[in-house]
């Protein structure tokens, strides 16, 4: 049986909750794959775009949870990973 996970309000209730078994609240669901970046990022680039590709840009980038410009560069890296 899947439980929901409990909105926690102090590091207590946080304390509390890591004695129990957990295992009740996870269900594949609850993963997402994560990337990791560890290289320093130290040049900027400016891009011009359409509004319109921005706008959605960053609604794609909202939906996997990661900041627009991540994702651009995540773009970017793929692309020229696929080469």
């Amino acid at each position: 049986m899947d439980k929901t996970f409990p909105r926690l309000k102090s590091d207590e209730e946080i304390e509390a909750l890591l004695e129990d078994d957990l295992s009740d609240y996870l269900t594949s669901d609850n993963f997402k794959p994560v990337t990791f970046e560890f290289k320093p990022k130290d040049k900027s680039v400016n891009v011009r775009m359409s509004e319109e590709m921005l706008e959605k840009v960053k609604s794609v980038s909202k939906k996997e949870g990661i900041p627009y410009q991540r994702y651009i560069r995540r773009a970017i890296e793929r692309y020229l990973g696929a080469e």
